[in-house]
């Protein structure tokens, strides 16, 4: 809590933020009884779904407003059989439950339920369900049982958490450059390589919660415990963790619980035959800008099923974390929607669900609990105070937030600010504002800003250029402006970065133009839902040169020394144009000026230091001019700025270049 109240501007609101904390912690005593831990509590996936325990199929569903239910698939010949008939258990809340003999179900077969409840019934797909397929011909979804003879045998275990998450974040479907689906397979033999060859040391996977719509890009899900089948097996996604792991790669996935797709027979909507199970009832349960349902976290069995959800893809999948998406959604009766949040008073105002800010924190300490080396990212765009503090300090508990802002600011820069009024003062105080007891996941675009509509970072600076002025020795003034700032944003916001830094599969290349999945709309083209590492490799194009530098700058700044300390702001000329500051044993000098060189410009530096050139965004490799000498060495000298003596260096720094100094030991 000391470090919440830091802040002064928190000081009116430490009763409510106390309570909340409280509520929280009261909210899982009532669901443990004080018998067991919350992480053991949260084992539903172990009771709910379809188990073989012995000589036995046992399989449970919760269902309170079901009168019937019956398990109908390949071994009942999709009819309703008594044999298969499920009872409901006494004393329960709506437990619906079925044993057979382990002959009469078998690896592969398909399944699902039919369900009745007063006045209606109809087919759904069980809750816990683990494995679901779609009919080719039908586009149902069924369950499938999956269960080979010889489980999953892992080789590797997942590498020590790094201080700092360099974050590749990755759509398993569109990450070929064929235009198709992408398989799990594809993306562990093809993939994996290059995102270790470019230093990362965290893989995001987004979409694998099943989904029934593809162009969703996994946000709509209806199979909580299911593995994306579009993408292949539970053993190969499986296959590419581990083999990620073999790799020296943490892989995180995006966990949705911020709301659920609305369809009923493949989905959590209108379940047991009512709006109000899994959901808020009435208008409350409903998104208006998503067309999703809203979770009821104050439910007992909602908070159950969640939590549990996220104790399985650690426990099942041996994933390293989640980024939980939407957790503004999560936290606001009104989802944020056209919130600006410009002051404190709107966090404690009556319009937080504080039953979604408790399961929030119980979420944490779940995954924390139970894997203690797993890492949690909040997307929230409200800056909630305590969202990535310590529940011990009456947080939230997430270990990071994303800067949402960081993008909004790069992306207004690159299409609405004159260069000449760039920020200097504003790009340092953008790329370090947080709030003290936080971590942050830093950014210029993931993959939000690419969607239909959107653009690439590099698209937005070279527009029409990119598709003719791309060739290596081509130097038209779009492209050279484009291929200059986008490494200079990337290299600011990298060695900003407030604990973790992110990029989007492909934009680390400039990515040419959006993201856009097969639909009604585009003829149901894949063009765009791919990515394009011919431009990668293509050594004959400036794409390559692009790729060159941010595999170059992510190994160099994957340094302890160097990320792990406060950055420093040396200076931040204005007129010039000219950002320097120091960050551990790295010492980084931009110079923004569209037009203006500079010979000898004095940089103040700490007493007692020397530098030596470590790289620059300006070298022809890189796809610059080559203006700066490489591997020279800087000595500083005294200087009287009329109050004392500093000690500056003196360097070249030609327009629109970023230089990296390392200091000399």
């Amino acid at each position: 809590m000391a470090h919440l109240l830091d802040d002064p501007y928190l000081k009116p609101y430490e009763a409510a933020i106390r309570g909340r904390a409280q509520h929280a912690f009261d909210r899982a005593g009532e669901l443990t009884q004080g018998k067991t831990s919350l992480a053991d509590w949260a084992s539903a996936h172990e009771y709910f779904g379809l188990h073989k325990k012995g000589r036995k199929w046992i399989f449970r569903e919760w269902a309170p407003n079901a009168t019937a239910m019956w398990l109908v698939g390949d071994f009942t010949g999709w009819k309703t059989l008594d044999e298969f008939a499920c009872t409901r258990k006494r004393r329960s809340n709506g437990v619906w439950e079925l044993a057979v003999d382990a002959s009469k179900i078998k690896d592969g077969d398909n399944y699902r339920l039919e369900m009745r409840w007063e006045g209606g019934g109809g087919e759904r797909i069980p809750a816990y369900a683990r494995y679901v397929v779609q009919d080719p011909e039908t586009d149902l979804f069924c369950a499938k049982v999956y269960a080979p003879k010889k489980p999953y045998k892992w080789r590797h275990k997942a590498p020590p958490k790094p201080q700092t998450q360099l974050i590749y974040e990755a759509h398993v479907g569109m990450s070929s450059e064929e235009e198709k689906v992408a398989s799990y397979a594809e993306f562990r033999d093809n993939i994996l390589p290059r995102i270790k060859k470019a230093g990362y040391n965290t893989v995001q996977l987004m979409a694998i919660m099943e989904h029934p719509y593809y162009g969703s890009f996994g946000y709509h899900v209806s199979s909580f415990f299911a593995a994306s089948s579009r993408f292949g097996t539970p053993d190969e996604l499986k296959s590419l963790v581990d083999t990620a792991h073999g790799m020296g790669l943490r892989v995180i996935m995006d966990l949705v619980h911020s709301h659920a797709v609305k369809n009923e027979r493949d989905g959590l909507g209108m379940f047991d035959g009512t709006d109000y199970q899994y959901f808020h009832g009435g208008a409350k349960g409903w998104h208006s800008a998503w067309d999703s349902r809203c979770f009821d976290y104050g439910k007992t069995e909602v908070i159950h099923f969640l939590l549990s959800n996220c104790k399985f893809w650690l426990d099942e999948y041996h994933f390293d974390g989640y980024r939980f998406d939407g957790v503004t959604s999560m936290l606001y009766w009104d989802h944020g929607l056209g919130t600006n949040f410009a002051g404190y008073a709107q966090y404690f105002d009556g319009s937080m669900d504080d039953d979604a800010w408790a399961y929030l924190q119980m979420a944490n300490r779940v995954i924390h609990e139970s894997h203690p080396d797993a890492i949690t990212i909040a997307e929230d765009v409200s800056g909630m105070p305590g969202c990535a503090a310590p529940a011990a300090d009456c947080g939230i508990g997430f270990d990071y937030r994303m800067a949402m802002g960081e993008p909004d600011f790069w992306f207004k820069l690159a299409g609405k600010t004159k260069d000449d009024d760039w920020p200097m003062g504003g790009i340092f105080y953008e790329l370090t504002n947080k709030r003290p007891e936080e971590k942050v996941v830093s950014y210029v675009e993931s993959h939000d800003q690419a969607l239909v509509g959107g653009k690439t970072f590099f698209f937005e600076l070279a527009d029409a250029s990119i598709y003719y002025g791309m060739g290596k020795d081509q130097h038209g003034l779009e492209v050279d402006r484009a291929v200059a700032l986008h490494k200079m944003a990337r290299l600011a916001t990298c060695s900003l970065n407030g604990g973790a830094y992110l990029d989007f599969m492909g934009n680390e290349f400039g990515h040419p133009e959006w993201i856009d999945f097969p639909r009604e709309g585009n003829g149901f083209s894949y063009a765009h839902a791919r990515r394009q590492w011919s431009l990668r490799d293509n050594a004959d194009l400036r794409f390559k040169a692009l790729g060159d530098f941010d595999e170059t700058m992510i190994v160099a700044l994957d340094n302890p020394l160097a990320l792990n300390a406060t950055p420093v702001r040396l200076a931040a000329n204005e007129p010039d144009k000219v950002l320097a500051y120091v960050r551990g044993e790295l010492l980084f000098v931009f110079n923004f000026n569209p037009t203006q060189s500079y010979t000898d410009y004095g940089i103040l530096v700490p007493p007692a230091t020397s530098w030596t050139h470590l790289f620059d965004t300006d070298e022809v490799r890189f796809g610059g001019q080559g203006r700066i000498a490489q591997g020279g060495e800087y000595i500083p000298e005294l200087v009287d700025n009329g109050k004392e003596l500093v000690q500056q260096i003196k360097l070249y720094l030609p327009a629109r270049t970023a230089t990296v100094l390392k200091l000399r030991r």
